[in-house]
């Protein structure tokens, strides 16, 4: 059973390159791992994403950061120095999704959910980890734990 751990952090980030610096001081959402072909693309592979609140993150260093649309209701940030892909954001949910490979370690996060197991590639299995998985998207009212207004 997923349980909605919120613990109150304060982490830190940034880009391969360090053009992108950042700080976050409220809570992060545990991570979710995402295997849709959108991701599959933008990473080459499944990504994994944590989630902080808008107010929660703060630059120290924005000059690589851009974004782009990826879709009607979703954009991307990366750095443009050195390309690591850093956040999504889609309008209208509130907050910002961060790659949960761009934080210092430790994080104090744990894997909470598997989405789009049913769009995975062939070449990989997701293993026996206990964490739920929903073969798309999981209904509205089973995600409103896992976001931030």
């Amino acid at each position: 059973m997923v349980t909605d751990r919120r613990p109150t952090v304060r982490a830190r980030g940034q880009c391969h390159c360090g053009a992108v610096r950042f700080t976050v001081t409220g809570p992060l959402r545990d991570v979710l791992i995402c295997h849709c072909a959108d991701c599959l693309r933008h990473h080459g592979h499944a990504s994994a994403h944590t989630r902080c609140g808008e107010g929660d993150i703060a630059f120290e260093n924005d000059h690589g950061l851009k974004w782009y649309d990826t879709s009607a209701t979703g954009s991307r940030g990366f750095c443009g120095d050195c390309g690591s892909l850093l956040f999504f954001r889609r309008k209208g949910l509130g907050g910002l999704a961060i790659n949960a490979g761009v934080l210092d370690a430790p994080t104090g996060l744990r894997t909470a959910l598997h989405l789009f197991a049913g769009s995975k590639p062939d070449y990989y299995e997701i293993g026996d980890d206990g964490v739920p998985r929903h073969a798309t998207m999981p209904p509205a009212q089973d995600m409103t734990k896992f976001r931030f207004s």
